[in-house]
């Protein structure tokens, strides 16, 4: 660690990412699970650099990743020289996941993990790891019930890595998505137990780009059948407002019937919000 990464990081940043280097240099072969979110990007770069080929980066190109993510993960991966794979998982086929129950994150990280595991055992990875850090401790998170089945470790978390000292080492670090807006997968856009399908997730996907075109920087479309609910961020309201007409135009041709604007703006999680026993909707046919 030089005195130079310890003035511009402050000790206490500089000591968490040497122990985060050491950490997963000891883990001799891995495979990460890289979704395109800066804490998954930091784990991957930092592998990479400390294992060079014996990390494998691994993304999922399911329907559930947005095809920008996706894209995203693949220019990461050709600008940091990543020994990088997009695998395709199959949670869409398990009725489990497709029924969207409040644990639906659980069926979703078993799919992905399933794969991971199976690439590891063939071909010799001693561990997989994830992007998990401590903030993500508190919140609704079955994946982290998946995680824990399948063994997986969490560097981040083991280094004790929050939010900000993520966002605040992948700056120094230079990786270009270090301030890249919270993301979350598209069936993160459905009311528990409102049924996932390709479809759904392409209804949505193509009214979040239509926010995108428009300028909007941290948003999402909540899907409620023929509603749209956009949330975004406070200040980008009055824009909001400005663009109300397109906006309203553009998502309904994504196929909503009504387009509305939530008051209370961007929160991630938002459908985690007092989660309670769901009314099953029917699977569309």
């Amino acid at each position: 660690m030089s005195n130079n990464e310890t003035k511009l990081l402050g000790e206490e940043l500089a000591d968490k990412h040497r122990a985060l280097r050491e950490n997963i240099r000891s883990m001799g072969r891995v495979v990460v699970a890289f979704s395109g979110g800066i804490d998954s990007s930091l784990v991957a770069h930092v592998a990479a650099t400390e294992l060079g080929v014996n990390a494998l980066i691994a993304t999922s190109g399911s329907a559930s990743l947005k095809r920008s993510d996706l894209s995203l993960t693949q220019h990461l991966a050709d600008r940091w020289k990543l020994n990088h794979r997009v695998i395709t998982t199959d949670e869409l086929s398990n009725n489990e996941y497709r029924a969207n129950p409040t644990n639906r994150c659980f069926y979703c990280k078993t799919s992905l993990y399933t794969a991971l595991q199976e690439i590891a055992e063939t071909e010799h990875y001693d561990y997989i790891l994830n992007g998990t850090n401590t903030d993500d401790l508190g919140d609704h998170r079955p994946g982290l019930q998946a995680a824990s089945d399948f063994s997986i470790r969490s560097p981040l978390v083991e280094t004790n890595f929050c939010k900000h000292d993520i966002r605040a080492l992948a700056g120094y670090l230079g990786l270009e998505n270090a301030q890249k807006p919270q993301a979350a997968c598209l069936s993160s856009r459905f009311p528990y137990g409102s049924h996932i399908t390709q479809e759904r997730l392409a209804q949505v996907e193509a009214a979040e780009d239509v926010l995108a075109d428009l300028g909007f920087t941290q948003y999402r479309v909540r899907h409620h059948e023929e509603v749209a609910r956009i949330e975004i961020v406070a200040q980008e309201m009055p824009h909001a407002i400005d663009v109300a007409e397109i906006i309203d135009e553009r998502v309904r041709t994504c196929g909503y019937r009504f387009v509305s604007l939530d008051l209370g703006g961007f929160r991630s999680g938002a459908l985690n919000e007092g989660v309670i026993p769901t009314v099953q909707i029917h699977e569309p046919s």
